[in-house]
């Protein structure tokens, strides 16, 4: 009889370490939506210790300088951009901008996308609308001038769309943002087969719980109300955003090739955890502390 106790999954090698060979992307640009904050900053930043140079689009400055501050701690060239990813035009010429100081982006990273906590029932149009129209609509947008530039140019390219693993099995408290994460998961699929024959390979990255301080503060409120969440992780721990960043790396690498039109995901197998037996059910208001409905 085994007598042995739990012990999750190890921890990562340490922050500042690679998983690929130094200069991986020496000479290369990656170009990643929002990428100063949070996820995107992590990505972005692991790009850059193999030798990337980072483009960083986003809407708001603050968000640009922090990202281009994340880039320089490691040694990295970094472009920023101002860009709104729901007007294609914008994208245009961002793309434009990038070309003219780096060069056409070797790897693009969807990251961009907006997200909060809401009942389906007390959405409002324009929160459905602004949630889809970044997250699905500027992922589309964005990919879609990468394809083109680079089968004008007759160049490869990779492609990774940042999900989520509610595009499986639906989002409760997230209409909006599950709708919208199973569009850029089929549009993974669809593309990869679409541009494979160019030479653009397109994949998806789907992160689990990995706790960061450029969380929103509604995204916290929620996550606080699980008090232990190493023990509510199949790994008995939560992510470190290094290890999201190392896969990010490797799905747009030399070593990564014959990898298209898949989805990987990187949660400790937290999105696949049922129980033998189901726990009573808490509605979304409840959970969110919310009154009866009432119209």
């Amino acid at each position: 009889m085994s007598t042995a106790e739990p012990i999750g999954l190890p921890e990562p090698p340490e922050l500042g370490t690679s998983a690929l060979p130094d200069g991986t992307y020496d000479g290369q640009v990656v170009l990643v939506t929002g990428a100063g904050t949070g996820l995107g900053k992590a990505i972005a930043t692991e790009f850059a210790r193999l030798g990337a140079a980072i483009a960083i689009l986003s809407r708001k400055p603050e968000h640009l300088d922090a990202g281009r501050e994340a880039i320089e701690a490691v040694g990295g060239r970094v472009q920023t951009v101002t860009c709104d990813i729901r007007e294609p035009e914008q994208i245009a010429a961002a793309f434009d901008a990038v070309e003219a100081e780096l060069s056409l982006p070797h790897v693009l990273v969807n990251n961009a996308a907006a997200n909060f906590p809401v009942p389906a029932e007390d959405m409002s149009a324009n929160a459905w609308r602004t949630v889809v129209d970044i997250t699905l609509n500027g992922t589309f947008f964005c990919s879609r001038e990468f394809g083109r530039r680079h089968l004008a140019a007759g160049t490869p390219g990779s492609i990774i769309n940042v999900g989520a693993s509610y595009a499986w099995t639906g989002g409760p408290g997230f209409a909006h943002s599950a709708a919208a994460k199973a569009g850029v998961k089929n549009m993974v699929e669809t593309l990869a087969v679409e541009w494979g024959p160019y030479g653009i390979q397109v994949n998806g990255l789907v992160p689990g719980l990995f706790p960061h301080e450029d969380m929103t503060a509604d995204i916290r409120s929620s996550l606080d109300k699980t008090h232990e969440k190493d023990g509510c992780q199949p790994a008995l721990r939560v992510g470190r955003v290094r290890e999201l960043g190392w896969a990010a790396t490797f799905l747009a690498s030399p070593y990564a090739r014959f990898i298209s039109g898949h989805t990987l995901v990187v949660d400790g197998a937290n999105w696949q955890r049922r129980s033998m037996t189901n726990p009573q059910v808490v509605t979304i208001r409840d959970q969110m502390g919310k009154e009866a409905f009432e119209l």
